[in-house]
């Protein structure tokens, strides 16, 4: 039988939870387009409860070793030495979710003859070389929609914080201060800025809903233009480019795949195009900026925040700039892995592993790469190539304990 190994990231300092802070999760029936929660003929885990590190192993042991097949879980996932690469030759699946992801360069490809499915739990597979999969037959796939109002709300959070300084402010008190000049010299109120959307798909689109209660002026610009009512009721503007879009906005956040045509697309020149003094939220992808260019900025004034949830490579390491530059609200990648979210993320893992081994379409909207070319909504999102150029550093990170 096949071999499925599963990335996900370490367990909680403290051990794998015993109790959790709320008994149950709240309950949505459908996602806001209208599609379908993930819907697997079984699930073997209590929803709300920790999924996504190795000892829960995404719900999944029971099923895949019902099935005969071997499971493997792991967090071991970078360099020549890792638990990843041992079992390379004879996964015929690998799992990993975006916060923590089992990077599938070319030559690891190249070293897994039996493989099959790309499987991320989440969504974003830029942790996949799309057109070394491409090349070898391999389907790659994402829970599409999961967590995407996970990540709109963190957004929102994150623009908030740092509009308003919450952070520093916070630090205030930790410290035992009650510096109020302190905490107010860099804030400001939402009302009435504007705020500009890259990508207005599930995320971006979802943003600006969430953003329009506050009284700010909406604008986006994406390949797919949307329809003329949601236009009309959300007062949006539209910009064919980002770099059109840029000098109009107070904030700017991104929320678009990673691939090579977006790869680097905030740099030093495109910066330029910025208001002096804007905060740039990016919850999308780490690699979607110069990281250079984002610690200039925010030095010389021309940024006056950055809000990250994403690094490149995952994880960031030690000596990371975006660690250690000056006001930015940077978190590991949790925006897309709340408890609620591994529930869906999942589930829908299971889904997708449900119809590879019985041999059943995977649905359109999960597929991202099949059958030598991008499929489903990765055909709608993606483009052919490769994003996972430096991947490899991710071997520099050091556990802190």
């Amino acid at each position: 039988m096949g071999k499925v190994v599963c990335v996900l990231y370490d367990d909680p300092i403290d051990g794998y939870p015993t109790s959790y802070a709320r008994d149950d999760l709240p309950k949505i029936d459908r996602y806001p387009d209208g599609q379908s929660l993930p819907t697997p003929k079984a699930i073997d885990f209590t929803p709300g409860h920790l999924l996504g590190s190795v000892s829960g192993e995404l719900g999944l042991r029971k099923y895949v070793e019902s099935l005969g097949h071997e499971f493997v879980v792991t967090s071991s996932k970078d360099g020549p030495d890792s638990e990843l690469e041992k079992h390379l030759a004879d996964a015929e699946v690998v799992i990993s979710q975006p916060f923590w992801p089992a990077y599938l360069t070319a030559e690891r490809i190249a070293r897994a003859p039996k493989l099959k499915l790309a499987l991320t739990a989440g969504i974003g597979s830029d942790h996949v070389d799309l057109q070394a999969a491409i090349d070898r037959g391999i389907t790659v796939a994402e829970v599409t929609y999961c967590n995407s109002n996970s990540v709109a709300e963190h957004v929102v959070m994150m623009v908030l914080g740092l509009v308003r300084n919450y952070i520093p402010s916070y630090n205030w008190v930790l410290k035992g201060g009650w510096n109020i000049a302190d905490c107010v010299a860099r804030s400001y109120d939402v009302e009435g800025m504007h705020v500009g959307t890259v990508a207005a798909g599930r995320i971006g689109l979802r943003v600006l809903r969430l953003l329009k209660p506050f009284g700010m002026h909406l604008h986006y610009t994406d390949r797919h233009r949307l329809p003329a009512e949601v236009e009309q009721e959300l007062d949006l503007t539209w910009h064919e480019t980002p770099q059109d879009m840029y000098p109009h906005c107070d904030v700017v956040t991104l929320n678009c795949p990673l691939h090579p045509e977006t790869e680097h697309m905030v740099n030093d020149q495109t910066l330029k195009l910025f208001r002096r003094g804007a905060y740039l939220v990016n919850t999308a992808r780490g690699k979607l900026c110069d990281r250079d260019a984002i610690a200039r900025a925010l030095e010389s004034g021309q940024l006056a925040g950055y809000a990250g949830d994403v690094w490149f490579p995952q994880p960031a390491p030690r000596d990371h700039p975006w660690r250690t530059m000056p006001h930015h609200g940077m978190t590991p990648h949790i925006s897309g892995t709340s408890l609620s979210a591994q529930a869906r993320y999942a589930a829908g893992t299971r889904e997708i592993l449900e119809c590879h081994f019985e041999g059943r379409p995977i649905r359109d909207e999960y597929l991202i790469v099949q059958g030598g070319n991008l499929a489903g909504v990765g055909a709608h999102s993606y483009s052919k190539g490769n994003a996972t150029g430096g991947s490899d550093e991710a071997a520099k990170f050091e556990k802190v304990d």
